[in-house]
């Protein structure tokens, strides 16, 4: 059974996955895992990704792919066919910096999807590049979070703007799509719906 949850008109359901993940070959260099990486990765210049992992990434030739942003933006040229074909998506990690994105497809509407990968649900940066991605940047195709994705960040994630949800392996989507209904009216404004309660129910005292 499928694990990804799709919102369309706003009606949640479980759908089959048509977008296939390529992911990077692995690394001969050794991870550096520490929390502040993205700041001293931008201070020194050092690269996440290899130009050899750039290069020996396997890209299917046909179907529709999600690729990783480190490789659309090296490869781009030779994708662009396909992606103005529609078949192009691309992921990026949480700590990946959103505006390299842009820089490289100035136009994120010509990509059908988006995806954000949580390697390990720490933190609230999923939540902020969804918000970013709707608002800023006017992104209005689909959007979905996979990796490291549970029940309980469904409904937040939907409130930052995110449509579709690639559930973690070991859990189950029905029992998912579930949270999706466990507030039935928030408080605060969000990306699903900008103005907050007390603009939305005019109190007759």
């Amino acid at each position: 059974m499928s694990n990804l949850i799709k919102l369309n008109n706003n009606v949640a359901s479980i759908v089959d996955n048509e977008w296939a993940v390529v992911k990077l070959p692995a690394s001969q260099v050794e991870a550096r895992k520490q929390a502040g990486k993205v700041v001293l990765f931008k201070l020194t210049g050092e690269k996440t990704v290899s130009d050899e992992q750039l290069t020996n990434t396997v890209i299917p030739d046909t179907g529709k792919v999600l690729i990783p942003l480190s490789v659309f933006i090296a490869r781009k040229t030779e994708l662009q066919t396909r992606i103005n074909q529609g078949d192009i998506g691309v992921w990026l990690d949480t700590h990946e910096v959103l505006a390299e994105l842009v820089e490289h497809q100035a136009d994120l509407n010509q990509l059908p999807i988006i995806a954000v990968h949580v390697e390990r649900f720490a933190d609230g940066r999923i939540f902020s590049l969804g918000v970013l991605l709707r608002t800023r940047y006017g992104y209005k195709n689909e959007l979905r979070a996979f990796g490291d994705v549970l029940r309980d960040q469904l409904f937040f994630l939907k409130r930052s703007g995110f449509d579709s949800y690639l559930i973690r392996a070991d859990r189950n989507a029905e029992e998912a799509l579930l949270s999706l209904k466990d507030f039935s009216s928030p408080y605060q404004g969000a990306v699903d719906e900008a103005r907050p309660a007390f603009v939305r129910y005019n109190r007759v005292t």
